[in-house]
């Protein structure tokens, strides 16, 4: 059924789409959860309301619980672990009505903490006095100030913008003089691997696409960095935007592909407008369109704004969401590569990926393996929150000691018992662990932990460890496509378990009962969502034995 669901979506293609009409009606409306707007979409896309009602009511900004909210505090893992969200919301209590307050995750403030968002713009760190200017006049600091510090010299992914003509030399040379199997080399050469957290290899995925049949194929850039805790993909967006553009452009005319499209999460809505800009300005420079440069490439670039769903950093979720169906999880094979947008040959990256391709082209393959270490070459970024002396986005050699990460940012300044790395799915890492790890996927993989994206959440010793891991089930919970009942049914229980051995001091937790659970997610979910929250589930239960022993059985 979903097949010809793509094949259906594909009639109206990329500038048509279903999606975003859904999304502007919900823009419009308030929600897109409406019999008219279901009803009519519907008809006019020959999806039905069924599956039309079906896709609206799974986003967090088009279902209709949403509607008449006025203001949305942010409720990730980083906010969390700064103690800010509970004031900030009763605050906000003296301004709204209870149902006009919302929460959202994540809004990429991590690295401050009381975040919101009101009106379409986000916000941190406010005052008591601010709140009550912004919610009056609508005129508030947006502001997003945080350290950017490059390890590397010369920096790389943060280096200063030189302008489109330097910037954009390699890839006119490349597409002028430069021929695919040339390229092909250099990818390979360079080992990267891809950053959206599976470490894939990136010049086994663009091969396939590109030696993959059909005359009509898709570079798509997973831009909705949903982990909480997690700014690098943002930063990206807003301050190298030409970084992850070219990156995309380059992918284009390796796999001979003409549309390329980046999802972008709607809790950013700076990377939406400043992304936007950027492919106006390679419009006017001549380097999107038809015919580029005398070449024959033709490449269009197009921004889609998401809705507010977790999964959808999920590759195959994505793609369905594009598509205007429900954004649940495909089985694999086939592969996106193979099989991906509208069903057609799709190569999908993340925003930092892209944004190393640059490098390549520079310093070539070898060159650019020279950084890092020899399974995990290149730089990485590293975002850091809110409870570092200098909190911000790291630059540094994958290899790089994670206490010299640390050290960078001038330490912790409260007490920390762990950090979590990757997102809610990455490994919980106690401080005592820390400088055994290096910053690359095997040193992290070997001691049981995930690189994943490389967002850092602090832990701080105030937090207690039951209420964290009670917030990691409630997350999957929450998030879940609900397609596979491993993640579906597994989360929920595990939320259960914790919150009633918090309610209740005589109940405690069978060890063996939430075991089997974790195990029971970890190998037959059907994506990395349930399968991968029982590890830092699992860390915990090891690492924090003593503190969690009240809640457990003996």
């Amino acid at each position: 059924m979903s097949k010809n669901l793509s094949a259906l979506s594909f009639r109206k293609g990329v500038e048509k789409n279903v999606f975003e009409r859904m999304v502007d009606a919900a823009a419009k409306a308030g929600t897109a959860e409406k019999n008219d707007i279901v009803h009519q979409m519907g008809q006019d896309h020959l999806f039905g309301d069924a599956l039309t009602l079906g896709a609206v009511s799974f986003y967090d900004f088009l279902k209709k619980e949403n509607e008449g909210k006025k203001v949305f505090v942010c409720n990730g893992s980083a906010c969390l672990c700064a103690g800010t969200q509970d004031k900030l919301h009763h605050t906000l209590e003296s301004h709204f009505k209870k149902e006009e307050i919302g929460h959202i995750c994540c809004l990429g403030r991590c690295h401050e903490g009381g975040a919101l968002q009101y009106q379409g713009k986000n916000y941190s760190g406010q005052s008591d006095a601010a709140l009550a200017e912004l919610v009056k006049t609508g005129k508030g600091d947006a502001e997003d100030r945080y350290a950017v510090v490059s390890h590397l010299q010369p920096a790389q992914l943060t280096a200063e913008f030189p302008g489109i003509d330097a910037y954009y030399a390699p890839f006119k040379k490349l597409i002028t003089e430069g021929n695919r199997d040339a390229l092909s080399a250099e990818l390979k050469d360079s080992g990267l691997r891809g950053r959206g957290g599976a470490g894939f290899p990136l010049h086994f995925k663009w091969s396939s696409c590109r030696a993959a049949e059909g005359a009509v194929k898709y570079i798509v850039c997973n831009a909705d960095e949903g982990d909480p805790g997690a700014y690098i993909d943002k930063y990206l967006m807003e301050k190298q935007p030409h970084s992850v553009l070219l990156g995309m452009m380059v992918a284009g005319w390796f796999a001979g592909a003409e549309n390329g499209i980046l999802y972008i999460r709607a809790e950013y809505p700076d990377s939406v407008t400043i992304i936007n800009e950027a492919i106006e300005d390679l419009r006017a420079a001549g380097l999107l369109g038809q015919n580029i440069l005398g070449t024959g490439f033709n490449f269009m670039l197009k921004s889609i704004k998401g809705a507010g769903a977790y999964i959808c950093g999920e590759e195959t979720a994505l793609l369905a969401s594009l598509e205007g169906q429900r954004p649940e999880v495909r089985t694999r094979p086939p592969f996106p590569t193979i099989e991906g947008l509208f069903r057609k040959p799709t190569i999908v990256n993340n925003v930092e990926t892209f944004s190393n391709i640059h490098a390549i082209l520079t310093l070539g393959g070898k060159g650019y393996a020279q950084i890092g270490t020899p399974q995990s070459t290149g730089p990485k970024l590293i975002s850091l929150d809110s409870h570092f002396v200098k909190p911000g986005i790291y630059e540094v050699a994958m290899g790089t000691p994670l206490q010299e990460v640390i050290d960078l940012a001038g330490g912790f300044k409260t007490k920390i018992k762990a950090i979590q790395i990757g997102g809610p799915l990455g490994g919980i890492v106690p401080v005592s662990h820390v400088g055994q790890l290096t910053v690359d996927f095997e040193s992290f993989k070997k001691a049981g932990f995930l690189l994943g994206h490389a967002g850092v959440v602090s832990i701080p010793e105030s937090m207690p460890m039951i209420e964290y891991i009670q917030h990691l089930f409630q997350f999957t919970a929450d998030e879940s496509c609900g397609k596979c009942f491993p993640c579906r049914l597994g989360s929920t229980r595990g939320k259960e378990l914790i919150a009633k051995a918090r309610g209740d001091s005589s109940y405690k937790i069978d060890r063996e009962l939430i075991n089997d659970l974790l195990d029971t997610m970890e190998q037959t979910s059907l994506c990395a969502l349930g399968g991968g929250v029982p590890l830092p589930i699992k860390n915990a239960l090891e690492h924090f034995q003593s503190e969690l022993a009240p809640f457990f059985k003996a």
